[in-house]
């Protein structure tokens, strides 16, 4: 490995793993009351942090007391992170607050850090992991903007030598790059791009390059993720070692494809916690209106209630997918190729609609800056951002697309279920295991316990034969999907892929979050919460996807939005989440 290897930061000794909600709870009264104008990681700092295009020191501050970092290290490196499950739920706790923040603090050191811990040799993992542990940050530089970030047509070139290698080429935007103690690079190490062998990754120490083949230029602000510090990088034969290469020589886009199962599920998973937070905002608005009141945009009471209603199912909808993907990192790893893709193609689908039909209840108010009302406005600007980059709509789509045809002729009405517990949020979990991951396996085992759990919906009351009905005719848009799917020719250099490939995985991914809605009430209904056992919320998830596929599905029974908008309210009254971990928050 580099120098910089021989004189690594000592270890520092690993932390016993918590329970995860002890240590989200403890994630949270240390951040405290997001609505306390005097709260250094409130609303009101993080907002003026966001007018200077900066991320709050302060709350910065709080999280290095909490040792955050530590969240970003395997448990046998001395660190925390023992669960994919637990770091969505810590992490989520400051995504809530600040989607800049988590993703400028944390989540970019973690998608460059599980490169290594995938990829990386012995000396390669202790040396981050020692810089982790003393609090550094790590940057990932993959994007290709002038590329569509599509990252295998590689600006940066690598040419090895006997003695290295000497990489030329600019990346124009990596986040964290002017603070970052270690700089995982995606690089084209063959001259012909587009191949599999033909890109590596490096593991570089910035501080060791030469300032005359290594400089970083700042780059602009942007609208949403105001506080990320961009920047990009560009480099001139810029000669390093040969152990700076993380992985094979060529093992470039399969370590990419498999460490995108993991960034994918998890930076989509958390930045649902935003729009909890705008689901709250809602709340207190409706709640502050007075009959009487003008100059608030005053909306019909019961369109406002089905409104915070209907966001509310989009969020449990989303969120059933979230869970269920991030669990399958776990307990299915050869198959979360598809749902990694899948819950990062629904994001822009569900999460973002939600916050422009939240934006109908504030109305007017949705142009206040400041406090907890103000919050709004930036999350609503930082969620849609989440979705762009190199695992885009398209990226996740052309995940998808190439394994349909094997899932329709292999595995769908024929595969076996999922296990239980991979819709039981909270419950045990196996370790980790990056070596697990796979590009493509063939199985679908989510599809598998949609038309399982179809046939066990009971039917005793009108909630329940309308989430009976809605299941079987979900199950049915399954098989029609196999039977268009079969119908295409494969794709190929005679059948280039069409529009019908793209509208089929769509129609695939909502059918997939229908299994994982109804796979979480099915296995949840003897569980601790009484509201997650409910039907009601489940068939008005199921309804919500019917008519996203245009399935002609009979009304609701008026009390499922009742039952729904009762439970956004005791929530609020409680200070609980509104996902399906229902986790208590300050305030």
């Amino acid at each position: 490995m580099t120098s910089a290897l021989l004189t690594q930061p000592p270890l520092h000794e690993g932390l016993p793993p918590s329970e995860a909600p002890a240590r989200v709870a403890r994630l949270e009264a240390l951040l405290g009351d997001p609505a306390d104008p005097a709260n250094p990681a409130g609303y009101r700092a993080l907002l003026h942090a966001d007018r200077r295009a900066a991320l709050s020191a302060d709350a910065e501050g709080l999280l290095d007391d909490f040792g955050m970092s530590r969240e970003f290290v395997p448990t046998e490196l001395g660190g925390r992170f023992d669960s994919a499950e637990t770091l969505l739920r810590v992490m989520r706790a400051v995504f809530r607050r600040d989607v800049a923040l988590g993703a400028g603090y944390g989540m970019t050191t973690f998608m460059a850090a599980s490169d290594v811990w995938m990829q990386g040799s012995a000396d390669q993992r202790t040396w981050l992991a020692g810089l982790l542990l003393s609090g550094s940050k790590a940057a990932i530089a993959q994007h290709e903007t002038a590329h569509t970030n599509d990252f295998v047509r590689s600006g940066v070139r690598a040419e090895a030598h006997a003695d290295g290698l000497s990489v030329t080429g600019v990346k124009p935007v990596i986040n964290n790059l002017h603070r970052a103690d270690a700089l995982v690079l995606f690089c084209r190490t063959e001259p012909q791009p587009g191949t599999t062998g033909a890109h590596s990754v490096l593991l570089l120490d910035p501080h060791t390059l030469p300032p005359d083949r290594y400089r970083v230029t700042r780059r602009p602000a942007t609208l949403g993720l105001r506080g990320c510090f961009f920047a990009g990088v560009e480099l001139d034969a810029c000669a390093v070692p040969r152990d700076s290469l993380l992985g094979p020589l060529g093992g470039g886009v399969v370590t990419a494809l498999r460490s995108f199962q993991v960034s994918r599920t998890l930076m989509a998973s958390m930045v649902s916690a935003a729009v909890d937070t705008g689901l709250r905002t809602a709340v207190l608005v409706d709640r502050s209106q007075r009959p009487g009141r003008t100059g608030l945009d005053p909306t019909d009471p019961q369109h406002t209630a089905g409104t915070l209603a209907g966001a509310f199912v989009n969020l449990l909808l989303y969120d059933c997918m979230a869970v269920v993907a991030t669990r399958a990192l776990h307990l299915l790893p050869a198959e979360t190729s598809i749902y990694s893709a899948a819950v990062k193609l629904l994001l822009p689908q569900v999460l973002s609609d939600t916050m422009y039909d939240l934006a109908t209840v504030l109305g007017s108010q949705i142009y206040t800056r400041e406090g907890t009302v103000g919050i709004f406005q930036k999350h609503i600007r930082d969620v849609p951002v989440v979705s762009l980059g190199h695992a885009g709509t398209a990226a996740c789509q052309a995940t998808i697309i190439p394994q349909l045809r094997s899932l329709a002729e292999k595995s769908w009405f024929t595969g076996a279920e999922a296990p239980a517990t991979l819709f039981r949020p909270g419950a045990p979990l196996p370790p980790f295991d990056y070596g697990q991951l796979s590009l493509a396996c063939g199985r679908d085992s989510v599809s598998a316990s949609l038309l399982a759990t179809a046939a066990s919906v009971p039917g005793s009351t009108a909630v329940e034969r309308t989430l009976r009905n809605l299941a079987g005719q979900l199950s049915a848009e399954l098989h029609e999907l196999r039977s268009r799917v079969l119908a295409l020719p494969p794709p190929d250099a005679a059948h280039p892929v069409g529009p019908a490939w793209f509208a089929l995985t769509d129609r695939y991914v909502l059918v997939l979050a229908a299994a994982c809605v109804l796979g979480v009430w099915h296995h949840n209904r003897g569980g601790p919460d009484p509201f997650l056992a409910d039907p009601a919320w489940a068939a008005a998830a199921l309804h919500r996807i019917a008519r996203r596929l245009g399935i002609p599905a009979a009304d609701l029974p008026a009390e499922c939005t009742a039952r729904v908008h009762r439970e956004v309210l005791a929530r609020y009254g409680d200070r609980r989440g509104f996902d399906l971990h229902n986790t208590p928050i300050p305030g």
